[in-house]
This record gives C-alpha cells, structure tokens and sequence, in this order.
C-alpha cells in the first residue's frame, strides 16, 4: 500500500467524501463544539486569549498543602480526635527537631557550644519555646527554684567526667534528649503556628539552619533537621520544583515529539498547543476554585498533557491525512472532528469517570483529586476540540504547497504502518487462539494482583532525598523513633488535673504506653511525678503543684491542657510499614480497656498521624482499589451504550484490565504492595489506557461493512489508526515517566506505574483487543446469521 492510497484510505476514501452518519451518534453530537472555532475563528481567538489572561492570574493564586495528614483527613471520630490533639496540643505539630550526632558530643567543647547553639536558637523570633538536655532541673531544696543540671560555668577533670554520668543517667533526659550512648542529642523547637502555615516557614527554617552552622560548624558534630514542619517544607519545596520540572520537560517531549512526527512546526504548534493550554486553563480553574496543590495535584500538569495530547495527535494526523490528499484547510479540519471527535469525547468520558470513582474516597486528597482531575478533564476536551480546528485555520496557509510537499514524506509513518499491518494480519488469522491466550494471561494476572498488599509508610510522603527523611531515619536508631504516638484522656465533668482518680489514669495509662512494645520515648505529666517521687523522696501534690507551675507553659502545654480538663501521654515510634504499626496501636489500644474499666467516665483514646496512618491506610486502599472494579465495569457499560454494541462492551474488557493486573504483577515482583500512589496510578491510568482502544473501535466501527470479512476491517482499522496510537501511547508514557525525578518517593511510583500501563495498553490494544473484536465478530456472524456491526 503506497502512502498516497494510505492517505486517501485515511480521509475517507476519497477527497470531499462525508464522514458516515452513524459516526455523529458515538457522541451524541457533542464533537461539534470543536465546530464553532472554525465559523468564528477570530472572535475564538480573541475569547482565547482572555481566558489565558484569566488563567494567568487563577495560577498565582494556587497554594500548596503540605499538611502530612492530608490523607486521612475526613469526617471520621478518629480524625476528629487527631485534629483536638493537634489543637489542644500543638506540640508535634510544629515542632522542629534539631539532631545533633557524634562520638565526641559530651566531650566539655562540645557540650560549651551545643549549649550556645540552644542559646541562640531560642533568640529567633518565631521559636515560642525549646527543649534539650539544658532544660534539665535539679531536685528542689529548700524551697528554692531548682538549678539546672548543667551549670553556668562547666566543671573540668574528674568533675566534669562525673557531671556526664549523671547526665546520662537521669530519667528525664536519658532515651528521651539524649540517646543512650550519649552520641545523639535532640533539641525540640516549637514554633508559632502562623508561621508554619504561612510563608515565612522558609526564613524560619534558613535561620535554624544558619545558626547551627555558626555554632557547630567546627566541631565535626553532625546537625540535621527533622520534624513536621521541616518536612512540610521540604514537601512544598519539592512541590514547587516538580511542577516547574514537569512544565518545562513536558512542553519540550510534546514539541519534540510534534515535529518529528509532522516535519512543520506549524502542526507542531497545531499539536502541542491546545494540551499545553489546557494546562494553564486548568490550573487558572483550579486557582480560582481555591484548591491547593499537593501530592495528589501536583500530577495535574502531566496528566493533562497526556490525556489532552493523545486526542489533539489524533485530530492533527486525521487532518494532515485529508490535506495531503488536496481537501482545503477548513473542510480538513471540519471532517477530522467529526470523524476523529467523537472518540476523542468518548476517552475523555472514560478518563472523567475514573475520576468520578476517586471522589467515592473517604481521604479528602483524593477525593479532592478528583474533582480536580474531572474539571482538568472537562477543560482539556474543550481546549482539543476547539483549539486544534482553530489553529489549523490560523496557522496553515497554503494548501496546495502543502499536499505536493506532503506526499512521499511519510517515510515513518508508513513503517508504523507496515509493523501494524504485520500485527493484524498474524492477530486475524487465528482469533480464537489468541482471545484465549489473553484470556488466559489477563485471568493470571489477575490472581497476583488480588494478592496484593496494602502498603504505607509515613516517609514515601517525604522528599527522600532531602535532610529530613535521614534524621527521622536517626531518631529511629537511636530514640525509638521521630513519630509520636498520643493517648488523649478527657476528664469527666468537675474532675480536677490533681485528683487522685485523674492523677491514677493518667499513671495506669503512663505504665501501658511505656511497656508497649515498639513504642518508647514516653511522656506526661506522670513523668515528672516519678521522678519527684524517687530523687526527691516525695510526690505530693503541692510539690508536683510547684514543679509545674515553675515550668515554661510552651512545655506544660504540651501535655496539659489550656483549660486543664484533658492531658496527653505521649510516646514516639519508628516510621515502619503501616501494616507492621498496626499491631502495636491494636495492642495499645486493647491494653487501655482495663483503665477505661477502671476508671469510668474518664474519655481515653489512642491517636496521632502514626495511629491514624496505621488504622485507615489498609481500609482505604482497600475501598480504592474496590472503586477501580467497580470503575472497570462502569466503563465498559458505558462504551457499550455509546457504541451501542454489547460485543463492544465485551471487546473492552480485557484491554481495559490488562494494563492494570499487569502493573500489579510488576509491584507483586517487585516485592511492593498497593499504596495510595499505586492505586490512584491504576485507576486513572485505565481511563487514559482506553483511548488507543476507543479510537481503534471508533475507526472499525467506519470500517466494518456487511457482508465484507470483518478480518478486512479490523487489518484497516489497524493500518490507519495505528501509527497515531503507537506515537500517542508512547506520548503518554513519556509524559507520566517525566516524574520519576521527583524527589517525592509517591510521585516516582505514580509515574513510572502509569507510564508502564500505558505501554501495557497499547501491547493490550495490538495483541488481544484486535483478536478479541474479531473472534467475537465471528461468532455474532455465525449464530445471528447477519453482518456485524
């Protein structure tokens, strides 16, 4: 088949021929908006350009959450129960943690200038409070305020040597501020909410980090920061970084990818502009809709471009078939929506209902991601219907030095076209054969990806390669771990924080957390009375009363409420698997029974991201991946109904499937499970992994002629539309891998699992989809005795 005969086969056989009218129903007349461009190309332009002014300034005002529990945040009692912690105990949530490591750190220089660091730390404006190894007291004598237990002026010789003893012996330090080996060292700085949630986080944090380099910076220690707040930072830093990243690679791959496949920069542009304004229209549609770039948002750039780029490829490449072939500009890019628009309606339909299913999610950032995702979605088939009629007229001047030079110059396509002819023939000739094969394949995959587990740790939400991730990973080997764990108790109505009924919960519930396994580094208020008790001989209340009340309320604070009807026992845990975590908050949790028992009326409940980490991860990955079958059979039903074909339905299927069972195996050998990440990759990407499999339907829909063997219409439907699926899949592809340079470990797995799904679509939509339209063609022949259609 010559390239001329190619490019006439692709318009229509024959220059001027009207697009069948049965096309028009696929989308029930919805392609034509794609029309009204082309009658008032100027006024479009114009309402363009002002849209694009709008979108300019909804970008600047987009934010970024970079809030840890934005996962778990929903309207559930244990979330509720998190956010009154984290309000009524602010502690952890703004704390930024100082470690401080190495073998000479209680050497008498090292402890001189760690000291002059806590100093100066303290003096930065937006620390309301500190505490380290300094904060340490001395038993009270006599009535006086207690000494600290460093004094002003260091000991030397054997007094200091003794000094170091007791330092690393005494209970409020040892395993809590200090490690046991006295090589780690951790300064907890709390700073003032406004600026963690604010802008100036960022000078905050270049501060700490100035100050610990004057100080330290001699001294061979070690110094990191770890913290929520300094990973919220490092999260919006990564944030910002990847969006820029994704923009810029995504617009060069788009471009490059244009001009080799079109040889002008004029249908480059026709190509690469629509997608990468429907980026800015729907980011400027975000803004102003008031949404937050995070983990989830932060893929929007690239998604778009996919799924915006594959459909205005295909328009693009309908249009250039028909101006080769001698049609004018405007009669080209009209038969090409009408022909190509209503597959390109119909995968943005599919791409919109998966993410109708994410927003059944009881995790409000993936609900919210997709809502986002169906308004991106939205915008992007409007920007591609439109934006490619309407540049085509704009751009393209001469169409008739355009159709001499057009032919003989697709020397690439035309091997695309080879290599898919020498797929159809082989998948025609035995299509019982090779349904079952995929049959079979697609029913295998499927039993490993059932097995699948669900997998979570706090630290894949963390830019891994940032200071953060390795100090938390510091706090674990040496404290127990960097991520607390609460135990709330609310009192009961009129009891007081000093009667013995609270004082003895909060000492019952005290002793379980510690004892638990996995958990240490535990605090409260029954901390201070034991060692009063115990260095002091005396644990009355007027005692504890004082001690207390000498205490700086930043530190009080954080286990005491403001209206001192509620407390918190808090301990530290490492980040592990939250499949692992969950024992241990299940056993916790059991263990407290015996005090609830014991002490009616008195609210006591297990909490914090750790705790809510480990309980609804599994659930919700759980009801993710149940939204994706219920998604796959959603879908199906729906391109039957367009196609008005149930062999269509059935045709889908297994297509549709294989790209996401595959993926599944690929993590099950990998040794992963399902995370957040990897669900979310699957469902979306079965939605875009349809379009190849759309458009191919929607090209043997025009093909397949009563009477004819349908073999002939599926090796057409495959010569023609192939080269474009090829080139569009791998488009796709190369626009979701872009994110593998995140430095977000979430973002990494959502971009490769995608791109590879991608690829698994297109080697599904060549090897069982052409075989299975075929084989279950026959058989609607064969017992309904009439043509298919």
């Amino acid at each position: 088949m010559s390239t001329s005969d190619s490019n006439k086969m692709a318009a229509g056989d024959g220059a001027g021929a009207p697009p069948p009218r049965k096309l028009h129903d696929l989308a029930y007349g919805l392609e034509r908006m794609g029309l009204i461009s082309l009658r008032a190309p100027v006024v479009s332009a114009i309402i363009l350009v002002l849209l694009c002014l709008l979108a300019v300034v909804g970008v600047g005002r987009l934010k970024v959450d970079d809030s840890l529990s934005q996962l778990f945040r929903s309207d559930t009692k244990e979330f509720r129960h998190y956010e009154e912690v984290t309000k009524r105990f602010p502690s952890s949530e703004f704390d930024v943690l100082v470690v401080v490591e190495g073998k000479t750190l209680m050497a008498r220089e090292s402890i001189e200038k760690l000291r002059d660091l806590v100093t100066d730390l303290h003096l930065i404006d937006s620390v309301r409070g500190l505490i380290s190894l300094f904060s340490a007291r001395q038993l009270p004598e006599g009535g006086k305020l207690p000494a600290p237990v460093f004094p002003e002026t260091l000991p030397t010789g054997a007094e200091y040597d003794a000094l170091v003893k007791r330092v690393l012996s005494n209970e409020i330090i040892r395993g809590k501020l200090l490690a046991e080996d006295g090589t780690l060292a951790l300064v907890v700085l709390s700073l003032d909410p406004k600026i963690v949630s604010g802008k100036g986080l960022k000078t905050t944090v270049d501060e700490i980090r100035k100050t610990m380099e004057e100080n330290l910076g001699s001294t061979g220690l070690t110094v990191q920061l770890a913290g929520v707040p300094t990973m919220q930072l490092e999260i919006r830093n990564a944030v910002e970084r990847d969006t820029l990243l994704y923009n810029t690679i995504g617009f060069a791959a788009g471009c490059l990818i244009a001009i080799a496949f079109f040889r002008r920069v004029s249908f480059m542009i026709i190509a690469a502009a629509p997608p990468l304004i429907a980026i800015l229209l729907s980011l400027g549609a975000l803004g102003w809709f008031n949404f937050s770039l995070n983990m989830f948002l932060n893929v929007m750039t690239p998604l778009i471009m996919v799924i915006s780029f594959s459909d205005s490829m295909q328009l693009t490449f309908a249009a250039r078939d028909r101006l080769i072939v001698g049609q004018d500009k405007y009669q080209a890019f009209r038969e090409a929506v009408l022909v190509v628009g209503p597959a390109c309606v119909l995968t943005h339909c599919t791409a919109g209902i998966s993410f109708i299913a994410l927003q059944f999610s009881s995790s409000d950032a993936i609900s919210t991601f997709g809502k986002a995702g169906l308004m991106a979605t939205v915008i992007a088939l409007l920007a591609v219907l439109s934006l490619v009629p309407l540049l085509g007229v704009l751009l393209i001047r001469k169409t008739s030095s355009f159709a001499v030079g057009g032919r003989g110059a697709d020397i690439g396509v035309e091997a695309l076209r080879s290599f898919c002819r020498w797929v159809a023939l082989r998948m025609v000739s035995h299509p019982g054969l090779y349904s079952l094969i995929g049959l079979l394949v697609v029913v295998g995959l499927s039993v490993i990806y059932i097995n699948l587990e669900p997998r979570y740790r706090l630290a894949d939400q963390v830019p891994d390669k940032r200071q953060a991730v390795e100090a938390s990973g510091r706090l674990d080997a040496k404290l127990t771990g960097a991520n607390p764990i609460d135990v709330l108790i609310e009192f009961p109505k009129g009891a007081n924080l000093y009667d013995d009924q609270t004082l003895a919960t909060i000492a019952a519930v005290h002793t379980i957390v510690e004892k638990q396994a996995g958990v240490g580094n535990v605090w409260s208020l029954d901390s201070l009375r034991r060692w009063l008790a115990e260095k002091a001989g005396k644990a009355d209340l007027d005692t504890l009363k004082q001690y207390v009340d000498i205490l700086p309320e930043h530190l009080t604070r954080r286990f005491v409420s403001v209206e001192k009807d509620a407390v918190v026992v808090s301990g530290r845990i490492p980040d592990i698997d939250a499949s692992q975590l969950l024992p241990v908050v299940q056993k916790l949790d059991k263990a407290l029974d015996d005090v609830r028992k014991a002490h009616p009326g008195y609210e006591i409940a297990v909490t914090g991201l750790a705790a809510i980490a480990a309980r609804n991860s599994a659930d919700m990955i759980g009801k993710l991946n149940q939204a994706l079958t219920v998604e796959i059979v959603f879908v199906a039903a729906f391109i039957g109904i367009a196609f008005r074909s149930f062999i269509v339905m059935l045709v889908s299927v297994l297509p549709g499937i294989f790209p996401v069972v595959m993926a599944g195996a690929v993590l099950w050998a990998m040794g992963q499970g399902l995370q957040f990440a990897s669900v979310v990759a699957l469902t979306v990407s079965f939605g875009l992994g349809l379009s190849a499999t759309i458009h191919f339907l929607n090209r043997l829909r025009l093909e397949d002629k009563p009477g004819q063997d349908p073999a002939i219409a599926v090796e057409r439907a495959t010569i023609l539309v192939g080269p474009a699926l090829i080139l569009t899949s791998v488009v796709l592809a190369c626009g979701l891998a872009v994110m593998v340079f995140s430095d977000l470990p979430s973002l990494r797995l959502f971009g490769w699992l995608s791109a590879f799904a991608m690829l698994a679509a297109l080697t599904a939509d060549l090897l069982i989809l052409r075989p299975t339209a075929m084989y279950l063609n026959q058989l609607v022949r064969r017992f309904r005795k009439e043509p298919a259609r």
